[in-house]
């Protein structure tokens, strides 16, 4: 075969070189814990285990904190929490995981995710870790803010994370095109990608259209696209019926809202799958 004619090269697999969990509970390990166990152990990745406190996990807005100086936020655990620590390396080292760290926050969800999701690539949060009454203040307000990838398990997660079927829904937003672009390597490693495009745009908005089906191509990967029009509320209930009838373990978008004082907004399609999502999803603002 001519050299012009020989199939590309599939790109190497990436992988996220440090994962975040923020952990609920340490007798038994909470399920961010065992997942971002899981992750880490598949992909060689450097591990951390954040805890942070029942009481603390309530705070939102103004309540949770200013931008934390280290000795505010972290406290290493050299003394209290020093078994933790400990039991901690020793459950990541039982998994081949070979370097984990352990922290406990002294500040709320959204500026310890901030803080740590500048040395982190993937961060994975339990849906269920504030009650249902504060998930859009307090747990979307740190998605939003933290700018790392999270994957956002569903209540009460106890199943294997496997990621072999998975759903992406791309509206043609800088927050859809970052979730495809983070969720590249499990993309890569499923058997089944299935895109549900729902950008309608004609590229006239003073920015180059993104094509996700050719992207994917370019990195290997092969979806069946779904084309579709709806308005951000019937998107996530679109997103939700696609999981639901190819038996998808990962749903993949951007989380689209803005953050202002006083002032949460997020995208229909974001608050429904966020509310209602009963496998993990990965989102990223």
């Amino acid at each position: 075969m001519p050299a012009t004619e020989q199939a590309r090269p599939t790109p190497p697999v990436t992988r996220p070189g440090d994962v975040l969990a923020l952990v609920t509970s340490t007798n038994p390990w909470s399920p961010a814990a065992e997942t971002g166990l899981a992750i880490a152990a598949r992909w060689g990745s450097n591990l951390t285990g954040c805890f942070i406190d029942p009481a603390l996990r309530k705070l939102g807005g103004a309540e949770a904190g200013t931008e934390p100086t280290v000795l505010g936020l972290l406290f290493e655990p050299r003394t209290e929490f020093a078994d933790e620590h400990a039991a901690f390396e020793s459950f990541a080292r039982q998994s081949g995981v070979r370097n984990a760290d352990w922290i406990v926050a002294r500040a709320g969800i959204a500026p310890t995710l901030r803080w740590l999701g500048a040395r982190h690539d993937l961060a994975v949060i339990e849906r269920d870790m504030v009650q249902a009454s504060g998930l859009l203040d307090i747990l979307g307000e740190a998605i939003l803010g933290c700018r790392v990838p999270c994957l956002i398990l569903p209540p009460h997660w106890n199943r294997e994370i496997r990621f072999e079927r998975i759903v992406i829904g791309c509206n043609g937003s800088i927050e859809a095109i970052r979730a495809i672009h983070a969720a590249l390597p499990f993309l890569k490693a499923a058997k089944q990608v299935t895109l549900v495009d729902g950008d309608v745009r004609d590229g006239d908005e003073g920015h180059p259209r993104f094509d996700p089906f050719v992207y994917l191509l370019r990195h290997g990967i092969t979806s069946r696209p779904s084309y579709v029009r709806a308005s951000s509320a019937m998107a996530g209930e679109i997103l939700l019926k696609e999981v639901e009838n190819i038996g998808a373990d990962l749903l993949v978008m951007g989380a689209y809202g803005r953050s202002r004082m006083r002032e949460r907004v997020f995208g229909g399609a974001t608050r429904r799958v966020l509310e209602e999502a009963s496998i993990p999803v990965l989102m990223q603002h």
